[in-house]
């Protein structure tokens, strides 16, 4: 269950089953995203290694998974990824030309938690990248919603200065519940402008079925001239 700083309270039966999805059934719009990986691969908030584990055996690439949540990695290492390490999104600093993708499936865009720390932490991601590099970003569009209580967040969320999207949640399950943290949902013209000054450029999108907020954005380091 994810629960708002709000007091809103999302119940979900879907998404655990998700994180352990073999890729035949994996939304389309993932299924081809996937196809742009290439050479050494980070993946950022790997979970269950789903994705990680995929691109390793499957398309035989150098993949690390990365996650905050050390029984996350446990289970992604028990599941066959061989690289993994404990390690908060914010605080990566590999040295450059450390990777050529970078992998944030499962609306892990969100990650990047405001507008200042995506500027910042897209200008690390181009330092820690090859010339060629490319970022593999699934969000949400928080405006295709017609529920109140998203929409009164998102009101709120536009008074305080921040981005509509920008929402904080922490997961709970029985008697564990999670520690806060910031989360960012983005519209692709906003996520076209969040790349703006930092040296990265979206290329294209995959969008999902008609009116289902769900996409992924295909980025890529700008032309320099």
């Amino acid at each position: 269950m994810i629960e708002r700083s709000d007091g809103y309270l999302d119940p979900s039966e879907v998404a655990p089953k998700n994180y352990f999805a073999p890729f035949r059934e994996w939304p389309n719009i993932e299924k081809k995203a996937i196809r742009s990986a290439k050479g050494r691969v980070v993946d950022v908030g790997c979970g269950a290694g789903r994705a990680a584990i995929y691109l390793q055996n499957v398309k035989k690439l150098n993949v690390l998974g990365i996650d905050i949540s050390p029984l996350a990695l446990r289970v992604s290492r028990k599941r066959g990824l061989r690289k993994t390490r404990l390690l908060d999104f914010a605080n990566m600093d590999f040295s450059p030309d450390s990777f050529d993708t970078v992998i944030m499936f499962g609306n892990n865009f969100g990650l990047f938690g405001s507008k200042q720390r995506t500027k910042r932490l897209l200008r690390k991601l181009y330092t820690m990248t090859s010339t060629k590099a490319l970022i593999i970003g699934e969000s949400l569009n928080p405006y295709e919603t017609d529920n109140p209580d998203h929409l009164a967040y998102q009101k709120l969320n536009r008074a305080k200065g921040r981005m509509s999207g920008q929402i904080r949640i922490r997961a709970r399950y029985k008697n564990y519940v999670g520690v806060w943290f910031d989360y960012l949902l983005v519209s692709p013209d906003e996520m076209k402008e969040l790349c703006e000054d930092t040296g990265w450029e979206v290329r294209r999108f995959i969008t999902s079925k008609k009116d289902h907020p769900l996409y992924i954005g295909i980025i890529g380091k700008k032309k320099m001239i």
